[in-house]
């Protein structure tokens, strides 16, 4: 577990957050990846505006690695976005991850911070997001479930599963991470 909990409070560094945000496009079978801005990292809207703003025939969604604590799945949609948040408690120091609860009208969990690192996490929102691009929802909940990788890892075993490791990593290898 303690690859995903660091120590600080960052809602109020955003600006330093480390981490990174990839659009994935699945058109005509096949899939592109390319970087987000880093405002993705901090806002859930602006992640979602950037998402959008792709306009693709095929599927569309992120993945976003925030500060190498947990991760975002986001997928925009005609009738309402789909997200899943890997860490729920998170949202006790990330406001991208408060946004992700209040817009599945979940509850940030009452935990007091200096007990956090004695709590195990868990996800909130839907493990069923990307099932119908080959990524069923069990398969999901084991990659989330392993809590001893950091997120850049659970997002690389994303995906190797559906099938776009190669170009996941040439746009982390052009983000240096």
């Amino acid at each position: 577990m303690a690859a995903q909990r660091g120590s600080g409070n960052a809602s109020a560094d955003d600006d330093d957050l480390e981490g990174f945000a990839i659009a994935v496009v699945r058109e005509d079978g096949k899939w592109t990846c390319r970087a987000l801005s880093s405002d993705a990292l901090t806002s859930l809207d602006a992640a979602e505006t950037e998402l959008r703003e792709l306009r693709s025939a095929g599927a569309v969604f992120g993945l976003l690695d925030i500060d190498d604590e947990f991760f975002v799945v986001l997928r925009p949609a005609p009738s309402g976005s789909r997200v899943l948040v890997s860490d729920a408690t998170a949202a006790l120091d990330y406001d991208i991850a408060a946004d992700v609860l209040d817009r599945l009208n979940v509850d940030i969990p009452d935990l007091d911070p200096d007990e956090l690192d004695d709590v195990e996490p868990w996800e909130e929102g839907d493990l069923d997001l990307l099932s119908d691009m080959g990524l069923p929802e069990p398969v999901l909940g084991v990659i989330v479930a392993e809590t001893d990788l950091y997120p850049d890892e659970q997002l690389g075993m994303i995906a190797q599963r559906m099938g776009f490791a190669a170009e996941f990593s040439a746009v982390l290898d052009s983000l240096q991470h």
